[in-house]
C-alpha cells in the first residue's frame, strides 16, 4: 500500500501507518485501542510511563503480530553483551516472539554505538529476535554517515518545523541504502504550539506539526504522543487532510524559524 497515510517498511517487511504511538506521555489503554481501531500500527514503547498503557499493547500484539510494528530499545548500549539482555528482557515483558526494530538510544548521550554494540545489534538480528536494528541519535552529521555506510535499518530522528537541518545532514544521504526514519519530537517539546514573540500570523496545532514531518518524502513515520482520546482523534484527523501545500509549508517553515529563534 502506498499512499500518503501508508509506506511500506522494508526491512520488517510490513506496512505502517505514518502515525506511530509513543507511549509515554500519559495515554491510557483506552485510547490506545482507540488508535489501533483507526489504524494505528506501530508502536514505540518504552519502560517509562508506560504500565496503564501495557495491556493494551500486549493485547494488540497477541491478536495481530504480523501487523502491529513494535520498536523498542536501550539506553544501556555502552557495552555488547547490554544489548542482548535489553531485548530479552522487553521481549518477557511484552509477551511477544520478536521485535520489529530494536534500537539504541540516544546514541552519543546515554548510549554509544562502539563496535562491540554493533555487532551484537547484528548477531541480535541474525537470530530473528529482532527484524530491524537502528539508533536514535541528535547528532546530524554523524547519522548522515552511518546512513551511507552501516548495517542499521532505521534511525529515529529529531524533525520539525524549528528544527529541520536533517533536510541537509542526513535525507541527502539516504539513497543509497535507503533506510527508514522514524520522526520524532514534531511539536519541538510543545514549543511549536505557542505563538512566538513578535509572530503575529498563525500559530502550528500539533496535527500541522505531524504533517509537515510526514510531508517529508525522507519521513516514514512520525511519532505522536496523545495524552488521551480527544487529542489522538484530533492528530489523526488532521494528518487525514494530506500533505502540505505548498504555502502551509511555507508558512510553517517560516514560523518554526521564530520559534527557533
Amino acid at each position: 500500500m502506498s499512499d500518503f497515510a501508508h509506506r511500506e517498511l522494508p526491512a520488517v517487511k510490513k506496512t505502517a501507518f505514518r502515525v506511530g504511538l509513543a507511549c509515554n506521555f500519559g495515554i491510557d489503554a483506552r485510547a490506545a485501542e482507540a488508535a489501533f481501531e483507526r489504524g494505528v500500527n506501530l508502536v514505540y514503547w518504552t519502560t517509562f510511563r508506560t504500565g496503564g498503557v501495557r495491556p493494551a499493547v500486549k493485547a494488540a500484539l497477541n491478536r495481530d503480530r504480523e501487523r502491529m510494528i513494535l520498536v523498542t530499545g536501550t539506553s544501556i548500549g555502552w557495552f555488547g553483551f547490554n544489548v542482548r539482555n535489553a531485548a530479552e528482557s522487553m521481549l518477557r515483558k511484552l509477551e511477544t516472539e520478536y521485535i520489529d526494530v530494536f534500537l539504541i538510544h540516544w546514541v552519543g548521550v546515554t548510549g554509544a554505538l562502539t563496535d562491540a554494540t554493533l555487532d551484537r545489534l547484528v548477531e541480535l538480528k541474525a537470530s530473528g529476535k529482532v527484524r530491524a536494528i537502528g539508533i536514535s541519535i541528535h547528532d546530524r552529521e554523524r547519522a548522515g554517515r552511518l546512513a551511507l555506510e552501516s548495517p542499521l535499518d532505521l534511525f529515529m530522528l529529531r524533525y520539525n518545523a524549528a528544527h529541520p537541518g536533517a533536510e541537509r545532514d542526513v535525507f541527502p544521504h539516504l539513497a543509497r541504502r535507503k533506510p527508514s526514519v522514524l520522526a520524532y519530537t514534531a511539536t519541538s517539546w510543545r514549543r511549536l504550539l505557542s505563538k512566538p514573540s513578535g509572530w503575529d500570523g498563525p500559530v502550528m496545532t500539533a496535527g500541522d506539526c505531524y504533517r509537515f514531518c510526514l510531508s517529508s518524502p525522507h519521513v516514514d513515520v512520525v511519532l505522536c504522543g496523545p495524552k488521551n482520546v480527544a487529542e489522538l482523534q484530533q492528530n489523526l484527523d488532521a494528518v487525514a487532510r494530506g500533505p502540505l501545500s505548498a504555502e502551509e509549508d511555507g508558512w510553517m517553515r517560516r514560523f518554526g524559524a521564530a520559534v527557533h529563534g
